[in-house]
């Protein structure tokens, strides 16, 4: 199945947890905090929402940070997505 984002929504995947700490200390998958670090799977089209014209400053396959609660969790062919508005993206990653 393949998900296409309508108006201004970003489908997004999340980043691999951290196994080590930088001091090279392995990480129980329990003790592990997911990132919220995502990568970008698709982005829609924007255009006139609300009245307003939303053009997409994101594009598929950057990096980027989003608030802890954001968005809506989806199962697509067992893996894990989350849609997103473009407005709940906080920054990209460089």
């Amino acid at each position: 199945m393949k998900l296409k984002p309508l108006a201004d929504r970003v489908i997004i995947r999340q980043k691999e947890a951290e196994e080590k700490t930088k001091s090279g200390i392995i990480l129980a998958a329990s003790a592990q905090e997911k990132p919220e670090i995502y990568e970008i799977v698709e982005v829609g089209p924007g255009g006139m929402i609300e009245g307003n014209e939303v053009v997409m400053t994101v594009k598929k396959g950057q990096t980027v940070l989003v608030g802890k609660y954001s968005g809506t969790k989806v199962k697509v062919d067992d893996e894990e997505l989350t849609i997103v508005k473009q407005s709940d993206i906080l920054a990209i990653v460089e």
